[in-house]
């Protein structure tokens, strides 16, 4: 079983929050580009940021005909697809057209597709009666603090196929950290750039061949995208890719109950929106689930103390 330590939580509280603020980020960017320029854009500043950081500090990327060479860039280019290119597409396509809570809905539901995949593909990551009723809770706390709303029919075309794209994207997240997991030891800053590096290739030709070159970008959406780019897709990247190799996917999953009420908490104090009267219960469901999950965990960590 993994060694959860104090940094691994406040790591994870760290994405909650960067993640969380990263739709409305996403909402302002989609008035000035189309998602998949979006989504190109967002991972090549993220992948030239970590480049920068990565030779400023005389590292190299994987070497191909190192140990695992070929391997590891297999898995970074299985990350590259399934935890950035595919899901960053979906959700922005899906914003377009779906209600805004039904993102934060779907991102809930992460972990209980990496419970299954963790239980058969990664050792020490056995599924529990008490994991999973843990898991539940805390999906259904979302449910509950995002309420009715977030299952509101926007009447826009292609509103099904968009709701279908937001559940792939997390079935997409859920698979990309068993990849990451699973991957041989390297590396983490050589690793996210290298995933980066590769799911911007893959992304750059498709966004320019359907959307085209964006024109007369305004400073607004300029400054979302160099936000998208540098903090939830270039820093995140690390920050993932460590708590997954540390602390496991399982643990790592639980961040998807932080976007929501993040996203919530933003919305409040940035956009002056008014707070749902489910946010307590909601909150103290999530909780409740994240410590369930975590109970033997949790034991250890203040006992520690």
């Amino acid at each position: 079983m993994p060694n959860i330590q104090p940094k691994h939580w406040l790591m994870l509280v760290f994405l909650g929050v960067i993640w969380g603020a990263s739709f409305m980020f996403m909402t302002v960017a989609l008035g000035g580009v189309g998602p998949l320029v979006l989504a190109a854009t967002r991972i090549t500043l993220g992948a030239v940021f970590l480049l920068i950081i990565l030779y400023g500090m005389g590292k190299r990327l994987p070497s191909l005909r190192g140990e695992n060479g070929p391997m590891i860039w297999a898995f970074a280019l299985a990350m590259a697809v399934f935890s950035n290119a595919v899901p960053f597409f979906l959700l922005g396509w899906g914003q377009q057209v779906v209600a805004s809570g039904f993102a934060g809905v779907c991102m809930a539901i992460v972990p209980l597709f990496i419970l299954p995949l963790a239980h058969w593909l990664v050792p020490g990551e056995q599924m529990s009666l008490r994991r999973l009723i843990g898991f539940m809770m805390g999906t259904l706390g979302v449910v509950v603090l995002i309420g009715p709303a977030a299952f509101d029919s926007t009447g826009k075309d292609m509103e099904l196929l968009a709701k279908l794209g937001f559940v792939g994207a997390a079935g997409c997240y859920a698979i990309g950290s068993i990849f990451t997991r699973l991957c041989p030891e390297v590396d983490r800053l050589a690793l996210s750039a290298a995933v980066l590096a590769l799911a911007a290739v893959l992304l750059i030709p498709v966004a320019l061949s359907v959307e085209g070159m964006p024109e007369n970008l305004d400073s607004t959406t300029l400054w979302a995208l160099i936000y998208l780019g540098v903090l939830p897709t270039g820093i995140a990247q690390i920050v993932l890719v460590t708590v997954i190799r540390e602390a496991g996917p399982v643990f790592m999953s639980l961040v998807n109950y932080q976007v929501p009420v993040w996203s919530v908490v933003f919305g409040a104090v940035i956009l002056l929106e008014p707070l749902p009267p489910s946010l307590l219960l909601g909150m103290a469901m999530i909780l409740s689930g994240v410590a369930l999950s975590q109970l033997g965990r949790l034991k250890k960590l203040f006992l520690r103390r």
